[in-house]
């Protein structure tokens, strides 16, 4: 055998190997990819579920607070708001414009509920009512599976973000496409609080 003829295998493994490797992290960067997604369309589950519920809370608010028009439009306004940002989030989860989005748009949504729950403090027959301690309840259950989806969701982009950063994979991310993903955070802890309610 001859010197060129052995260059030239080695040559063919080690592009063989260079190709084995490409593959290997492409599926890897897929599989961490989708795992994020899938986690953030269990977030967008639960979003879903909480934006159903706040037109009934809505409307059984409405019989009793007759002069806390502004309060129901303001909740009703950013119902709609958070509602947009989170279908643009889940057309690009992990996006940073898109989670930014939705990130503030819910911190308006829940500061717009907490001044609801607050005025229905102020309505005895209101706090009463069984649809309304329904709903409440309802709503409070669904803040706490948002939370819960939420860790789930940034739990696998830092497991994705993690491996894209890493070596081998930092060089060859970039030529396939793979950009970092973004966090779900929201900017202001009041905003992470789960409203409360308080019927006793």
């Amino acid at each position: 055998m001859s010197a060129g003829f052995i260059f030239l295998l080695l040559l063919i493994f080690l592009l063989l190997l260079m190709v084995i490797m490409v593959v290997g992290i492409y599926n890897r960067l897929v599989g961490l990819r989708n795992r994020y997604r899938n986690a953030f369309s269990q977030i967008d589950v639960q979003l879903k579920r909480r934006y159903d519920l706040i037109p009934n809370l809505v409307e059984t608010a409405r019989a009793y607070l007759k002069h806390e028009r502004e309060t129901l439009e303001a909740v009703t306004a950013a119902r709609n708001t958070a509602q947009s940002a989170a279908r643009s989030a889940a057309a690009d989860p992990g996006g940073a414009e898109v989670m930014k989005g939705l990130a503030g748009a819910e911190g308006l949504l829940s500061g717009a509920l907490g001044r609801l729950l607050a005025v229905v403090e102020n309505y005895p027959d209101l706090k009463a009512d069984q649809n309304m301690r329904q709903l409440s309840e309802e709503l409070v259950s669904t803040e706490n599976r948002v939370a819960f989806s939420r860790q789930a969701y940034n739990d696998a982009v830092l497991k994705y973000n993690t491996y894209r950063q890493s070596f081998p994979p930092v060089f060859f991310a970039p030529m396939l496409r793979f950009a970092d993903a973004a966090f779900l955070e929201f900017p202001d802890e009041k905003q992470r609080e789960t409203p409360r309610v308080s019927f006793s």
